[in-house]
């Protein structure tokens, strides 16, 4: 018998998963490639997973490891940096001083100190959010624009496989959620990494859209106001006028107008588009997606709990969005302007808004999942796409260093107050276990459930592995 559930098994002729599928696709076994891939992309997705949902709250510019979770207070003084370290709940661990509030819950979390990756820029939030590296060149200009010739998100690989889910009819909101910008939206581009590039546009995140006041305003610093948190998807305001018979009416007009045109332009561009069609169209009218959406639900002492910053009020829009069923949400502190964690010149912005920022918010979320359940059912990831360099400049900013650098991992099974790697003496280099981005994207995959070495079809019908490398963290896991 052949039997394909998404984990490595034998069938009865001794032939491992993997081979089966090569044989499927020679025919041997009277099934197409795609069409046993089709399968595999269904079958145990979801199923056998530690979470159901992820959170990933994504710190775009590079924390310092050095301020934060892998202090060196041994070190010279060029290199152990301004802040002193506290004891925290894990043996072994020290942390900055404007992290306490982490400390106290330590013990809930898993530190990983080393992180690496060669693609020492920016742009290696594509290689962060899709486990995959960025290939542009130099010939591209510099651009940073996200493309549809990308990889996936690994929430747009999410939301493709849900949309095949057994369960798919009965969901009532996207799987792959962004928050509270698209990635660049406050600086007015899209970086690359974030969509579903190749897969196709119509499992992109829904995103929301939150406006800075005006050029100079850094949302992430100052208290936001419900005026300005108004976590709706593009288009959604706008449905609160509309009845349901004339967004029917709407929707039949708009079929009738496009059929003529499809009959000549059978492509992926027109499948998407129907997808995004229908989709928006099912969520715009849904009363649990509007439910969901609004924050004012939540009492002020909870609020004020995750901090009325932007940061704080998208995390808590994310724990409802994974309460109310979502599968993958990323929260972005994005860079609006030059205060961000991208610090080539320290300023007092680090200690008093970035750390204690995600201080306060982290540890809100840690412990309101917790109280309501769901941290057992949830998988937190913080983490940036870089570090920072291991010696300060006379100002105490420091540059761009992508080979050592911290992610946090709690909930759904994670062993808390441990660490896993060890950085030299310099938070440089890893010195053991160090942990690469396929590794990290492995690892969300299979605690939701999917192989991480599924294969996805691509716009050639070719079979593309979702992480070409790496090994899933299994032993983090309790």
């Amino acid at each position: 018998m052949l039997t394909i559930n998404g984990y490595p098994k034998q069938v009865c002729s001794g032939l491992t998963r993997r081979e089966a599928l090569q044989i499927g696709g020679a025919g041997l076994f009277g099934l197409s490639l795609p069409g046993v891939l089709a399968a595999e992309e269904v079958a145990g997705a979801f199923q056998n997973g530690r979470a159901k949902s992820v959170i990933f709250l994504y710190l775009f510019g590079g924390p310092s490891q050095l301020e934060s979770f892998d202090m060196k207070p041994e070190a010279s003084s060029s290199i152990r940096g301004p802040f002193s370290p506290i004891h925290s709940r894990t043996p072994g661990l020290q942390i900055s001083e404007h992290l306490s509030r982490t400390a106290n819950i330590s013990d809930k979390i898993c530190v990983i100190r080393t992180m690496t990756h060669p693609h020492n820029d920016h742009n290696a939030c594509h290689y962060m959010q899709t486990g995959h590296k960025w290939t542009r060149s130099a010939a591209d200009g510099g651009d940073v624009n996200a493309r549809s010739t990308d990889w996936p998100a690994m929430g747009s690989v999410v939301e493709y496989l849900s949309r095949s889910a057994p369960d798919a009819h009965k969901r009532e909101l996207p799987d792959y959620i962004y928050l509270p910008n698209k990635l660049g939206a406050l600086q007015g581009y899209e970086r690359t990494g974030q969509h579903a590039g190749w897969l196709g546009s119509a499992y992109n995140a829904f995103a929301t859209n939150i406006r800075k006041r005006n050029s100079a305003d850094n949302p992430y610093f100052r208290s936001c106001n419900d005026e300005e948190l108004d976590f709706r998807i593009h288009g959604m305001a706008t449905t609160k006028a509309i009845t349901l018979d004339r967004l029917n009416r709407r929707s039949s007009l708009l079929k009738q107008f496009d059929q003529a045109n499809k009959s000549f332009h059978k492509d992926h561009i027109y499948e998407n588009y129907d997808r995004i069609q229908q989709r928006a169209l099912s969520l715009v009218t849904s009363t649990k997606m509007r439910s969901a959406f609004d924050i004012t639900k939540e009492s002020a002492a909870l609020r004020d709990r995750y901090g009325r910053h932007l940061f704080g009020q998208s995390a808590l829009m994310g724990r409802r969005m994974v309460e109310a069923g979502a599968r993958f949400v990323t929260v972005c502190w994005d860079a609006p302007d030059g205060y961000s964690w991208d610090s080539h010149i320290h300023s007092n912005h680090l200690e008093k808004h970035l750390l204690p920022g995600f201080d306060q918010t982290y540890t809100a979320l840690i412990t309101d999942l917790e109280e309501r359940g769901l941290l057992d059912e949830t998988l937190v990831v913080a983490v940036g796409e870089m570090g920072r360099t291991p010696k300060g400049t006379a100002s105490w900013g420091r540059g761009h260093w992508s080979h050592c650098f911290p992610c946090l991992l709690a909930g759904a099974g994670i062993r808390g107050g441990i660490l896993h790697g060890t950085s030299d003496a310099e938070a440089a280099y890893p010195a053991e276990n160090p942990v690469s981005p396929e590794d990290l994207a492995k690892t969300i995959y299979w605690s939701l459930g999917i192989d991480p070495d599924l294969f996805l079809m691509d716009r050639e019908d070719r079979p593309i592995p979702i992480i070409e490398s790496g090994q899933p963290l299994k032993q983090l896991f309790g």
